[in-house]
C-alpha cells in the first residue's frame, strides 16, 4: 500500500500513525554534538524557516498537538560545556534521535564516543535510537554506511536503531527517519 503525505515531512501523517491512544504523548530527544544540524532538523520538522539559525546555548522544545496527539521534541545544544546537562532530558525518552554531521570527518571519533555513552545510559535503556547522517547535500559528506561501519554501530542489540542519510537543509531522508521512528514508537508502546 502507498503512504502519501501533504507537507514536506509529513509531520501530521506521522503523528495520525503514532496515534494508538488518545492524548498520547511521545517524548523524542534530540541529541549531537554542535554544529550537526539538529536544530535545523527541528525546524524542518515543524516546517518552520531554517534561514536564520544560531548555536543552541541551552534547548528547544517544539510540541506540535493533532488529533489528540502531542509530539515533544526537544532538542539540546551540542557544545561540549552543554554536554553534560543532556542527562537531565533522558527520563522518559519515547525516542533518541543522534544527529551527525557527515562532513565533518574530524570530529566522527567525538560523535562516536558521545553516541556510545549514551546508548550506556540507564534511563535511555532499550530506547529506540535514529542516527541521522546529516548534511548529505554537501559534497564531502560520508555515507551513512560508512559512519555505521565507523561507529560499530551494528554491535548495538539492546535496542532497535536505524541510521538515515538526511539534509537537514533540503528536508531529504527526513520523512524516512520519522517514519521508522513511527514504527519504532508503536511496537514499544505495545
Amino acid at each position: 500500500m502507498e503512504e502519501r503525505f501533504c507537507s514536506p515531512c509529513g509531520l501530521l501523517s506521522i503523528l495520525r500513525k503514532l496515534k494508538s491512544t488518545p492524548d498520547q504523548e511521545v517524548r523524542i530527544l534530540l541529541l549531537g554534538l554542535d554544529n550537526g544540524g539538529k536544530t535545523t532538523l527541528l525546524k524542518q520538522l515543524a516546517s518552520e524557516d531554517i534561514s536564520h539559525i544560531t548555536p543552541t546555548q541551552g534547548f528547544n522544545i517544539k510540541s506540535v498537538q493533532s488529533q489528540g496527539f502531542k509530539l515533544n521534541v526537544w532538542d539540546i545544544g551540542g557544545q561540549r560545556k552543554i554536554r553534560p546537562y543532556w542527562r537531565n532530558y533522558f527520563e522518559n525518552t519515547d525516542v533518541l534521535i543522534y544527529v551527525i554531521d557527515s562532513a565533518d570527518r574530524k570530529r566522527f571519533e567525538e560523535t562516536g564516543q558521545e553516541l556510545a555513552e549514551l546508548l550506556d545510559e540507564e534511563k535511555l535503556s532499550g530506547v529506540p535510537v535514529l542516527i541521522f547522517a546529516n548534511k548529505q547535500d554537501l559534497l564531502t559528506a560520508a555515507p551513512a554506511s560508512e559512519i555505521a561501519e565507523g561507529l560499530n554501530l551494528h554491535t548495538i542489540r539492546d535496542r532497535v536503531w536505524q541510521i538515515q542519510s538526511c539534509s537537514a537543509l533540503t528536508g531529504e531522508g527526513i520523512q524516512e527517519g520519522m517514519n521508522w521512528v513511527c514504527k519504532s514508537v508503536n511496537s514499544k508502546k505495545k
